[in-house]
């Protein structure tokens, strides 16, 4: 197999389970060294990167709540120290919180704007510092942006915003020949998406794509590794939606 990532250096934030692992392990398959970041999973991080090793890969696992700044900086510090360079940001670490409006509260709101805006954010911001001249950001949104759920108005108004930064910041970053674009995925067999849902529910939104199935992690990981890649030098600015068909 040609590694086509091979030189490549990747920071996944939110890596040590579902669709965040996947992306790890397969950006390392393709020859990439990969910096697994985790919040509180210390031992299914180090399983992922275990993981990667046992299949030729390189990889370090990096503690860091991208909710803080301070705590930012410091992933990226220890990134650099590890490999030294960055080339490729996957933005993925993110939290769901589906409530009617009336019963969101103050401190629902600040924890789901700190995780998926304010770390998203600033992770770009410190990305556009440290990336690699003709590197690649790629941040998550998703399909239910462009759709109209009851409960979901705080989550997809997080990732509105997750979406304008990757299209507003295109032309500033492409002075660097750095490429940002979102990825949003449809409903995706992940604990995230299945935990609280009926088997019914998870049905009847896999019902609602082309091929009647969730999507799985490897589907958007290959669409991460495609932006993470050569090949996707003319695509900036842009929010993928990977989902099947179900937008």
């Amino acid at each position: 197999m040609v590694k086509k990532l091979a030189g490549k250096v990747a920071l996944i934030t939110g890596a040590s389970r579902g669709i965040g692992k996947r992306i790890a392990e397969d950006l390392a398959q393709h020859g990439a060294k990969v910096v697994v970041n985790f919040a509180s999973s210390s031992e299914q991080a180090t399983e992922v990167v275990q993981s990667i090793k046992k299949n030729g890969g390189e990889a370090v696992a990096v503690q860091a709540d991208i909710s803080r700044l301070s705590e930012l900086e410091r992933l990226y510090k220890e990134t650099l120290t590890a490999f030294g360079k960055l080339d490729i940001v996957v933005n993925n670490a993110g939290i769901i919180i589906t409530k009617p409006i009336v019963e969101i509260t103050e401190a629902d709101y600040d924890r789901l704007f700190s995780i998926n805006v304010k770390g998203t954010y600033f992770s770009c911001q410190l990305a556009a510092k440290h990336v690699s001249p003709n590197g690649r950001i790629i941040n998550f949104s998703t399909s239910v942006a462009g759709q109209m759920f009851p409960a979901y108005s705080l989550y997809a108004g997080s990732k509105g915003a997750v979406e304008q930064f990757s299209r507003q910041l295109a032309k500033e970053l492409g002075k660097k020949g750095i490429t940002i674009n979102a990825v949003a995925p449809g409903p995706v067999n992940t604990e995230l998406f299945t935990v609280g849902k009926t088997q019914e529910q998870i049905q009847g939104l896999a019902n609602m794509n082309a091929f009647g199935r969730l999507g799985e992690a490897e589907d958007i990981a290959a669409v991460v590794r495609f932006l993470a890649s050569e090949e996707s030098q003319w695509v900036t600015g842009q929010t993928i939606r990977a989902n099947g068909g179900f937008i």
